[in-house]
């Protein structure tokens, strides 16, 4: 659906609280995981390896990724909606205010408990608001595009992207930790087993608006 059909779509009452949650819930668990010192995920390794490489901030090194991943959905057919704007607008915004209440941890319990919670707690809203059917994050729209083109399992897909971004991004210099291995690794499966739990079903289109074959 392009991003009038996706307002259009039935359902509203749940989909936009759902969308909303989902993104809050998703900036505040990657605070979670940046917070437990062991490893960010895959796209922050190559976020801070751009900016190492380009010697620009970690900021303007995100904007520039999202620029480029957003063009890369060109190919991909992907079509960006409410949910890839409000990503924008609301994910950075709940990971600051997360911050700012979230304890710091204290000793390898914490940090390995602070690392679990968020490793499930970043697959979960994810699934959530992807399962809104509002659009795709920049960065989620290359695994829906992919999945769709390549009929591939969510889990085999993710994984993929995650590992190869972690090892762009260490190639430029970024940080890679356990942490940032288990995410890779755990996050496919994961946002696969939630997303058709937390999936929103939506009526079929009627028929005189559907295009012709």
């Amino acid at each position: 659906m392009n991003a009038f059909a996706q307002v259009r779509a039935a359902r509203k009452a749940r989909r936009i609280p759902q969308l909303l949650f989902g993104l809050v819930g998703y900036g505040a668990a990657v605070m979670l995981l940046v917070q437990s010192g062991l490893g960010a995920a895959s796209w922050n390794v190559l976020t801070e390896g751009t900016a190492k490489s380009l010697g620009i901030s970690f900021g303007w090194a995100t904007n520039l990724i999202s620029l480029l991943v957003l063009i890369a959905w060109i190919p991909l057919r992907e079509l960006p909606g409410l949910g890839t704007l409000l990503n924008v607008a609301i994910v950075g915004f709940a990971a600051d205010a997360t911050a700012a209440v979230l304890p710091n941890p204290h000793g390898p319990l914490a940090d390995i408990g602070y690392l679990g919670l968020g490793l499930v707690a970043l697959a979960f809203f994810d699934a959530l608001y992807l399962g809104a059917q509002f659009g795709s994050g920049p960065r989620d729209g290359i695994m829906t595009g992919l999945v769709r083109l390549t009929h591939l399992p969510i889990a085999i897909v993710r994984t993929g992207i995650e590992v190869a971004v972690a090892g762009v991004g260490w190639l430029l210099g970024g940080t890679v930790g356990v942490g940032t291995v288990l995410i890779a690794l755990c996050m496919g499966p994961l946002v696969g087993c939630f997303l058709p739990l937390v999936a929103v079903s939506l009526p079929a289109a009627p028929a005189h608006t559907r295009h012709s074959r």
